[in-house]
């Protein structure tokens, strides 16, 4: 799974990795050092002509579900069963998007107890987990923006630590999975289009990545501070 992942870049990185016009929006992102389910999290969209930034609730709430309860058990969504889940089908027919991440953690069972460790690409550079939005409207008329992260099976890398790992997508092909489909085939989408987005949901190449054991204060998600991802090994 994925429960928290760090964006610790200043919102000038952010901008120039992710859109050509900085001036497009107000700036809200600070460094943080631990991301948690229902809190905001930063995503990209695209509103059928150009790249939109933003943020969303951590925790997919469907725009047809009665109320928001179930968002915070809805923060993953597997990527083998996403047609067959109600809740996850029309997103990824629809409204998928980009979480920017430069790290993640997982849990490793230990002897004593569990290892936390970040997980992030080799070069330290922003990566883009592959996710899915809906908004819900509440019983006061305000709309509710939402998000899930798509969950993957594990990298050689990972399978020591966790038996899921967040769908990561290679910058080459971002522009793909946010597309928008005009033609009316599969809500929306064109069977080889809907293909071509399964395809992407894989694992990361693991020679491409590393996993750094990292200090357990990070078990808290009140601490959101750079001692979250410093190592314990000293390196």
């Amino acid at each position: 799974m994925c429960g928290r992942f760090t964006l610790t870049v200043t919102w000038e990185e952010l901008m120039t990795r992710y859109l050509t016009d900085p001036e497009s929006v107000s700036p809200f992102h600070v460094p943080r050092y631990n991301i948690a389910p229902t809190q905001m999290v930063t995503a990209i969209i695209h509103d059928g002509s150009t790249n939109r930034i933003g943020q969303l609730q951590w925790g997919l709430v469907p725009s047809w579900a009665k109320d928001s309860s179930g968002g915070a058990k809805m923060i993953n969504a597997r990527s083998e069963t996403l047609e067959d889940k109600p809740a996850y089908r029309m997103p990824f027919y629809r409204k998928r998007c980009l979480i920017p991440a430069d790290g993640f953690y997982e849990w490793q069972k230990n002897g004593n107890g569990k290892q936390p460790f970040r997980i992030g690409l080799k070069n330290g550079k922003i990566f883009s987990m592959a996710g899915l939005y809906d908004t819900w409207i509440t019983p006061g008329g305000e709309k509710l923006s939402t998000c899930t992260v798509i969950t993957t099976e594990p990298n050689r890398l990972m399978e020591p630590i966790h038996n899921r790992m967040p769908v990561i997508l290679r910058p080459a092909d971002e522009a793909l999975w946010l597309e928008r489909q005009s033609s009316s085939h599969t809500h929306g989408n064109h069977p080889s289009h809907l293909q071509s987005l399964k395809e992407l949901l894989k694992p990361y190449p693991a020679e491409e990545m590393q996993a750094v054991p990292v200090s357990t204060t990070v078990n808290s998600v009140k601490n959101d501070t750079e001692d979250c991802i410093r190592s314990i090994t000293g390196s």
